[in-house]
C-alpha cells in the first residue's frame, strides 16, 4: 500500500506550483488498484511567518480543488500530530540520538563568523559552506557554553568524499557527491526548531511515506534528506520530482507573470474542474490526443511514469478555453450563483435586487453563458442590460446607424413597443417579421440597427432574448436616445 503526502507551509496564499504538487500526489494515491492514503501535513515551523489563516487557507484551496485527503491536523490518524509545530518532542529524540553517535554536533557560531566562512568560500572559487569550525569542541567546551546559554544550532556531519546516489521516479538516476552540499547542515535552529531537511525526514519515515512527490526545486534537498535516512540506518521513500512550471519568458512563474496564487483564479470565476483539468496537464500527459477530461478520466490514466521531464509553461489561453468549455457545460443555477457576487461587487445589482429578481438574472446569464471565458467576464458580457442609455462601442457600430433606412425603421420599432404595452416573448419572437412587412427592410439592414440602437454592440448575445430581457422601458429610452443623438 502506498503512502504519499502534501506537505505544505502555512506562510502564504497556495501557489500554482504548490497545488499542481498537491493534485500529482492525490492523482498518484487514488489511481492505484489498492486502498493508497493522502497524508496532509502542516510544516508550521517558520512561527514568525506560519498563521492559523493561512493553514484554513490551504484546506479551503484543496477542498475547492476537489483534492481531499485520508489524514491531516483536521482529521486525525495513526501517525498524529501532523502538525510539525506540536511535534517537537519527537525531533528532539531523534537530534539527540544522532548527537550521541557522533552524526551530529552543537554549533555555537556567531552569524558573522558564518558570514566571513561564506565570503571565505567564494573567495577560494567553492561553494559557499560551513568551515567546520564547532565540529572539534570537546565534550567540556560544548557543556560550558550550554550552561553559559550561548545560542546554538545543531549540525549534521556531512563527510566530503561521499557519492549519493539515488533513482527519481521522474529524473532518473541522479548522483551528488557530498562536496557540494555546503558542508554539515543545521538540523536544529537555535530557537529549537528543525529545518526542513531533518523534520521531512523523521516525519515521513515515522508516518510511513512511501513516495515522495514535489517539485524540481527541492532536487538540492534529497541528497541531504538522503544522508539522514542512512544515518538512521532507514529505508528512503522512492522520490519524484515534478519540473517547474514556467511563465511565458521561460523564467520560474512567479507575481511578475500575473496571477499565481490558486485563489486568484477562484476569484476571478474560473472552475474548479477546468484548474484541476489544466494543472493535471502541466508536465503529464494522457493517452490519445484528447485534452478535455473530467477529474474521474484523470484519475483513471494518471501514471507516475508518464510525467515528463520538461518544464511546462502556465499558458493562460489554454486555460481560458479549457475554463471556457466547463463554464459552457456547467448547470446554469451554479453559473447564476456564481455571477452574482460579480455583479454585485461591481455595482450593477445590490444584494435585494439579486433576490427579488431572480428569474430576470438567471435568463440574463443564460443568454450570456456560452460567451464566457470566466465568470467574472459577466460584468462585461452583461453590462448592456443595466444602462438606461447606450453609446455605439465603435466607428462600425455608428456607421449601421447611418443607413438612410434606420430614422424610419427605429421610429417604427418605437411604435410597435408603445402599441404593445407589453413586452413578451411572443411579441419578442415576431417583432422583425413585422418589420420586414411593414418597412420593406430585411437582413442585416434591418437586424443590425436594431442591435446597434438597443445594444450598442454590432455583435453579442441572442437579439430576441436581449429585447425581452431590456423590457419595455429600457428599450424606449434607448432607442429615443440613439434617435435624438446619432441618426
Amino acid at each position: 500500500m502506498a503512502r504519499a503526502r502534501f506537505a505544505p507551509s502555512p506562510t502564504g496564499p497556495i501557489h500554482i506550483g504548490n497545488i499542481r504538487t498537491a493534485l500529482f500526489n492525490y492523482l498518484f494515491v487514488k489511481s492505484g488498484e489498492e486502498r493508497n492514503t493522502m497524508v496532509l501535513r502542516i510544516e508550521d515551523t517558520d512561527l514568525q511567518r506560519s498563521s492559523d489563516d493561512y493553514e484554513r487557507l490551504i484546506y479551503e484551496e484543496l477542498r475547492w480543488m476537489g483534492i481531499e485527503w485520508d489524514e491531516g491536523p483536521d482529521k486525525g490518524g495513526d501517525y498524529s500530530p501532523y502538525r510539525q509545530s506540536e511535534r517537537l518532542d519527537i525531533y528532539n529524540e531523534y537530534y539527540n540520538r544522532l548527537i550521541g553517535e557522533g552524526k551530529a554536533y552543537y554549533c555555537f557560531c556567531t552569524p558573522e563568523e558564518l558570514e566571513r566562512d561564506k565570503k571565505q568560500s567564494v573567495c577560494e572559487a567553492s561553494s559557499p559552506r560551513y568551515s567546520g569550525r564547532c565540529r572539534k569542541l570537546t565534550e567540556t567546551e560544548v557543556q560550558t557554553y550550554l550552561k553559559e546559554g550561548r545560542p546554538a544550532t545543531v549540525r549534521f556531519r556531512v563527510e566530503p568524499d561521499k557519492t549519493v546516489v539515488f533513482d527519481d521516479a521522474v529524473k532518473g538516476r541522479i548522483e551528488i557527491v557530498s562536496e557540494t552540499l555546503g558542508g554539515d547542515m543545521v538540523i536544529r535552529k537555535s530557537d529549537g526548531m528543525p529545518t526542513y531537511n531533518f523534520s521531512a525526514v523523521i516525519d515521513d519515515h515515522l508516518m510511513n511515506i512511501t513516495h515522495v512527490i514535489r517539485g524540481e526545486d527541492h532536487l538540492t534537498n534529497t541528497p541531504k534528506q538522503i544522508l539522514i535516512y542512512d544515518a538512521f540506518g532507514w529505508d528512503k521513500p522512492v522520490f519524484a520530482h515534478a519540473p517547474l512550471i514556467l511563465g511565458p519568458d521561460r523564467a520560474k512563474l512567479s507575481k511578475r507573470h500575473g496571477n499565481t496564487y490558486i485563489g486568484q483564479y477562484r476569484e476571478e470565476g474560473y472552475l474548479p474542474e477546468a484548474m484541476f483539468n489544466y494543472l493535471a496537464l502541466l508536465s503529464w500527459s494522457p493517452e490519445g490526443d484528447r485534452e478535455l477530461l473530467n477529474k474521474d478520466e484523470i484519475v483513471d490514466q494518471f501514471k507516475l511514469d508518464r510525467v515528463t521531464r520538461a518544464n511546462p509553461v502556465f499558458d493562460i489561453d489554454k486555460l481560458n478555453w479549457i475554463n471556457a468549455h466547463y463554464i459552457r457545460e456547467a448547470d446554469l443555477e451554479r453559473i447564476t450563483e456564481l455571477a452574482k457576487p460579480h455583479l454585485i461587487r461591481e455595482g450593477l445589482l445590490t444584494r435585494q435586487q439579486a433576490a427579488e429578481k431572480k428569474e430576470w438574472v438567471k435568463m440574463m446569464v443564460e443568454i450570456v453563458q456560452d460567451s464566457l471565458v470566466k465568470v467574472s467576464d459577466i460584468t462585461e458580457r452583461a453590462g448592456i442590460f443595466f444602462d438606461d442609455r447606450i453609446t455605439p462601442e465603435n466607428d462600425k457600430a455608428l456607421e449601421a446607424l447611418k443607413g438612410e433606412q434606420v430614422p424610419g425603421l427605429l421610429d417604427r420599432f418605437k411604435s410597435k413597443i408603445q402599441e404593445a404595452g407589453q413586452i413578451d416573448e411572443e411579441f419578442c419572437s415576431g417583432i422583425f417579421k413585422v418589420l420586414q412587412k411593414e418597412t420593406g427592410i430585411k437582413g442585416k439592414n434591418l437586424f443590425m440597427p436594431v442591435r446597434v440602437a438597443v445594444t450598442g454592440q454590432c455583435h453579442g448575445p441572442d437579439l430576441v432574448k436581449t429585447l425581452l430581457l431590456l423590457g419595455r422601458e429600457k428599450l424606449l429610452v434607448r432607442i429615443r436616445h440613439v434617435l435624438d443623438n446619432y441618426v
